[in-house]
């Protein structure tokens, strides 16, 4: 006999229980909010972080591509947007990009990538291959990220100001204008899974699913620590 489908609550709960496995416990995360990294590195992980921000919209576009569900297509234009803007010079990976003129880097040697490890490119080029090649509802559920990530983003502002002078409040737009949108975005993903998940196989895809993404950013940051070191 098949396993019996998780209630709602069982299902929310094992989702969430992989909290601890997102990075912002990872050791370089903590010392970024303890003021412990040096410009240079800082330099390496707005650098290789922008190349995860530019990736973003190509997953929620390949979502929408595998989704025969019109109302969630048309929710999840509005991600596209929000990262890419509308016009020219707005958008998050614009507020992204000033965020990495603010800790030293020009736009130029940003956008060509030149500052990209390999190990970093290989893990959101497996993030945004998984959300092409999986079931959209599987898709959906390696975003769950977003369910950890509010708090810690608050925690992010007021800690680099505290300990990096020559950032500005400006230059963490990126974050004080995301904390309000992934809050909403982080349940309005919950909802979506919960509701297209309903067997226990769909169910232990989707905490699956969500398990990869956690190891997809952890490996990232591994790879900009190593970077960093270098």
């Amino acid at each position: 006999m098949p396993d019996s489908a998780l209630s709602e609550n069982e299902f929310v709960a094992a989702l969430r229980g992989l909290e601890p496995r997102y990075w912002g416990a990872h050791p370089f995360h903590r010392r970024l909010h303890g003021g412990d990294l040096g410009k240079e590195e800082l330099r390496a992980w707005a650098a290789n972080r922008w190349y995860y921000q530019r990736r973003l919209p190509q997953k929620d576009a390949a979502i929408i591509s595998n989704c025969d569900v019109t109302a969630i297509r048309r929710r999840w234009l509005d991600r596209i947007v929000y990262h890419d803007g509308r016009t020219e010079g707005e958008g998050g990976a614009e507020r992204w990009l000033r965020l990495c003129e603010a800790v030293g880097l020009t736009r130029a040697e940003v956008l060509d990538e030149r500052h990209v490890v390999p190990g970093v490119r290989f893990a959101v080029d497996a993030y945004v291959d998984f959300a092409r090649t999986r079931p959209w509802q599987e898709a959906v559920a390696s975003g769950l990220t977003e369910m950890f990530s509010g708090h810690l983003m608050r925690r992010r502002v007021s800690d680099m100001l505290a300990s990096y002078p020559w950032i500005s409040d400006s230059d963490l737009a990126y974050f004080t204008n995301r904390i309000g949108a992934v809050s909403g975005e982080g349940q309005e993903a919950l909802d979506v899974v919960v509701r297209y998940c309903r067997t226990r196989e769909q169910q232990d895809r989707a905490v699956a699913a969500l398990s990869f993404k956690c190891d997809v950013l952890w490996s990232m940051l591994d790879a900009i620590d190593l970077a960093a070191k270098g």
